[in-house]
């Protein structure tokens, strides 16, 4: 009894024609029916599908890829060290977001770091060749020359949280402005008083919009926003550690401290304990993101949670349909999206 495996008449992989032949049907109608159209009656399109069945015949995507002059490849660019991506938790969070929102499609997701000056040299080259059909990019500082690289190259691309408010590209991000206001009102709202803020890099929009809530949050309580509260940080736990050793130094009597990021505030939490101060009884601590860290913290720390897997998926929801959309640029850019989604206070014992 002859078997109908994954092989052609020459003994190799199953061939459109050979499908057409068992279906009794086109070339041109296979097609239609591997690539989903409308066109093809129902009886015709079960006899193609069962055909394919029985042969075991596997479309070509790379060759479908090409005659649609497309790669099927995602690139995920984060510009910054890979020591930082794999310490914290934003940018696995994202990924688990990006991964999860491709797993029902045909694309490959690339993860491509840009750290260094020749990484970025070399994923310019990369780019410029046009290997992938669209560029996420997470972490972007505002004199970051990649976005008008992308652009020039005329390459989709979304980026996580716009470089300025009059960002180009179509960009998902969290309310850092409403979030930064959540965790100063919570802090308030415990009887703080003289409430710090240790920030993010400053050369990145949402650090820069979480200080304009922090400070307005203050200002609209009838407190002033004092300039020796504000210490700059980088995201970083040894920044946070830094920054907060300079806060206690220059303003002792503080009572409250609202970190950029959950990873900043453990850094500020040991400079805390190495000064003697009790959390929360002396200072109460607030972070931002509501990673694992601020869940696994001692105390567990008060965070703002930003959806950060939600923004990984809609960033991918946005780039596809740029990938999708072949109107000229200029055309495209008048649509651009810029999305913001929600942030929520979580409260714990460490305010």
């Amino acid at each position: 009894m002859a078997s109908h495996g994954a092989r052609g008449r020459g003994g190799g992989r199953p061939t459109l024609e050979e499908v057409a032949a068992r279906a009794g049907v086109g070339r041109g109608t296979v097609s239609r029916v591997i690539n989903g159209s409308p066109r093809v009656s129902d009886a015709t399109r079960a006899a193609v599908e069962a055909a394919v069945a029985e042969l075991g015949y596997v479309p070509n995507t790379a060759a479908r890829a090409l005659a649609a002059n497309r790669t099927d490849a995602i690139a995920l660019v984060v510009p910054e060290p890979e020591t930082r991506f794999f310490a914290e938790p934003y940018f696995s969070d994202m990924l688990r977001g990006v991964g999860a929102a491709l797993s029902d499609t045909e694309m490959q997701l690339l993860l491509i770091f840009a750290g260094s000056d020749r990484e970025r040299q070399r994923l310019a080259e990369y780019l410029a060749a046009h290997r992938v059909d669209g560029v996420l990019l997470v972490s972007v500082h505002a004199d970051d020359p990649l976005p008008e690289l992308l652009s020039q190259l005329e390459i989709p691309a979304v980026i996580s949280g716009p470089r300025s408010a009059a960002e180009t590209l179509a960009s998902v991000d969290s309310d850092n402005y409403g979030g930064a206001r959540q965790a100063v009102e919570h802090l308030l709202g415990r009887g703080r008083r003289t409430i710090a803020h240790i920030t993010g890099r400053l050369d990145v929009y949402g650090a820069q919009r979480r200080i304009d809530g922090y400070r307005d949050a203050l200002r609209e309580a009838g407190h002033a926003a004092d300039e020796l509260l504000i210490e700059a940080g980088d995201f970083s736990e040894d920044g946070g550690r830094r920054a907060m050793a300079a806060l206690l130094e220059r303003r002792p009597d503080l009572d409250a401290v609202f970190a950029a990021s959950d990873v900043t505030a453990a850094g500020a939490r040991y400079a805390l304990r190495e000064a003697g101060r009790r959390i929360p009884d002396d200072v109460a601590l607030v972070g931002y993101d509501d990673s694992a860290i601020a869940r696994h913290m001692d105390p567990p720390l008060t965070s703002v949670r930003q959806p950060i897997e939600e923004m990984g998926r809609a960033m991918i929801d946005l780039l596809l349909a740029e990938v999708a959309d072949r109107r000229p640029t200029a055309t495209r850019e008048l649509e651009r999206r810029q999305m913001v989604l929600a942030t929520e206070l979580v409260g714990r014992a460490s305010s």
